[in-house]
């Protein structure tokens, strides 16, 4: 029997148009479970939209702080919650920026349009006060990273953490697409940008948790286990 996956994440409050507007993108709402119709895209039949968001799909709507792991030899998932919780409890709620539709490589992606420093810090604390609840990676997983293109300095986070991005490597994004061909990609950048506006998503969003993501069994979709609320008072009002 295949161990679930685990994963941190930073996830919109589920009452806020950039949730809605991310889940009926990738037509999974990973708090609820339901299915959104996506938004009207020019160019994009349903079919088509729904093969352009397969993968991600698989993940939910969501920005990595501490990207899926199984548990340690040892560790319980109340083990993690407890240190999740803690973890979060170390942070206060903050407001983040607007994000802009953009290209990562051959994905399509919401990104931050200005630094935004406490996600940095946050993702980073995940990664590292989180690291004794994650079991290594097999030789398969380090496999499916493909090594042979990481730099040295990814290559080490990836032995460390188990995933190349962390740290000076992080960049926050928060998925839309899985990989489009160049004219597709480009396509797909301007239906989105223009759903995006019209969504009333283009805001700052208070965050005020980490949520808790978990893969029952490979052939499942992650899911909200539950979210972990930020200690201190909101910087701002709630959205």
């Amino acid at each position: 029997m295949t161990a679930p996956r685990y994963a941190l994440y930073l996830a919109p409050p589920a009452e806020s148009a950039l949730w809605r507007f991310g889940s009926c993108v990738l037509g999974y709402d990973a708090q609820t479970g339901a299915e959104p119709a996506c938004p009207d895209l020019p160019g994009f039949d349903a079919e088509a939209w729904h093969v352009a968001t397969a993968e991600p799909r698989r993940y939910g709507f969501h920005g990595t702080l501490k990207a899926p792991f199984r548990l340690a030899d040892g560790k319980t998932e109340q083990d993690l919650v407890d240190a999740a919780a803690a973890c979060a409890a170390g942070h206060h709620p903050f407001e983040m920026p607007p994000l802009e539709v953009r290209a990562i490589g051959p994905f399509v992606a919401l990104v931050p349009a200005v630094a935004a420093p406490k996600l940095d810090h946050l993702a980073a604390s995940c990664v590292l006060e989180l690291e004794g609840m994650r079991a290594q990676l097999s030789p398969a997983d380090m496999a499916r990273r493909k090594p042979d293109r990481l730099s040295a300095r990814q290559m080490g986070y990836l032995e460390t953490y188990g995933y190349p991005y962390v740290l000076d490597e992080f960049r926050f994004h928060m998925t839309l697409t899985g990989p489009l061909a160049e004219g597709e990609r480009s396509h797909a950048m301007n239906a989105l940008a223009d759903a995006y506006r019209a969504s009333g998503a283009e805001v700052p969003v208070n965050i005020g948790d980490i949520a808790l993501y978990v893969q029952d069994t490979p052939a499942t979709r992650f899911r909200i286990l539950t979210r972990l609320p930020f200690g201190g008072e909101p910087c701002g009002g709630l959205l």
